[in-house]
């Protein structure tokens, strides 16, 4: 039998990491964790998360009916319920607006792959959902294209979403990316940020699946894609209003020379050499 109270500490603990992490301002950010198969653990609307106490934790049903707590509910606990519904394995979810994350929320700019370890390792490509208004249904079904192939996601102009089996692995992957994500802003002002080989990624990739954590760029589906290349979810850049402004693509995917002008430069090295071995004919 779970104890609710000691998993209702935990939810507070989260809280005030959020909050003096500054990943939650004010009132910002939600956090829920399942606890029977109808049954879930949910944050208060319009309270600090750094100031939690376990009686100001709810209990909701899969539905979003609140069940017990003399505090309302969360206004966003339907973007929880779905990941909830889409994945049996998730018993917490975890929804704030970490600021170097929310930079490229706000920015709609893909996460670069293959260029920090941990990151290759523990997330694997990051997706960024189309925008919706938060609260309602249509802004919970953003996450149905990306929840089975990864477990935290950028919400377009609005945060992040990420998820686990415990509370506190929810929030390991929230705290990964946003150091991340300042990190590649770090190295952009010192002018470059270099990009780890397709080899040494596959290597980190071999690794993860050692150790259980499982990949979309290591399954049969994705067997022929460009690990570094952003491929897992490049298809729903146009939707989400997606595309690549601050941080180039990695060496290996650089769009190619045009036909017409790689053949025109072709033709030009032609005629030099051409005429070199005429001059050096008229000379003898």
């Amino acid at each position: 039998m779970q104890n609710l109270h000691k998993i209702k500490q935990d939810i507070c603990d989260i809280g005030r990491r959020i909050y003096n992490r500054q990943f939650a301002a004010a009132n910002d950010g939600n956090i829920t964790v399942r606890v029977s198969e109808n049954e879930v653990l949910c944050t208060p609307t319009l309270q600090c998360k750094g100031y939690l106490k376990p009686d100001d934790i709810a209990l909701i049903d899969m539905t979003g009916k609140q069940l017990s707590g003399r505090k309302k509910r969360s206004s966003e606990a339907l973007l929880h319920l779905e990941i909830y519904r889409q994945r049996e394995d998730i018993k917490s979810v975890v929804h704030c607006h970490p600021p170097h994350a929310t930079a490229f929320a706000i920015a709609r700019e893909p996460i670069p792959q293959c260029i920090l370890p941990e990151v290759e390792v523990f997330l694997g490509d990051v997706p960024i959902t189309k925008y919706e208004t938060p609260g309602g249904q249509n802004f919970a079904d953003t996450i149905i294209p990306f929840v089975h192939r990864t477990n935290i996601m950028i919400l377009a102009n609005h945060g992040t979403v990420s998820y686990g089996e415990t509370v506190e692995q929810a929030y390991w992957w929230t705290e990964i990316l946003d150091s991340y994500c300042r990190m590649l802003m770090l190295a952009k002002q010192l002018g470059n940020v270099s990009f780890l080989s397709g080899q040494k990624s596959q290597e980190l990739l071999d690794l993860k699946d050692q150790w259980g954590y499982k990949d979309p760029r290591n399954t049969s589906e994705y067997e022929d894609c460009d690990i570094c290349a952003n491929d897992i979810f490049r298809d729903s850049w146009a939707e989400s209003g997606v595309e690549r402004r601050a941080f180039p693509a990695p060496p290996a995917v650089q769009a190619p020379a045009p036909a017409a002008a790689a053949a025109g430069n072709e033709a030009a090295l032609v005629k030099a050499i051409t005429d070199e071995v005429i001059r050096q004919m008229q000379q003898s």
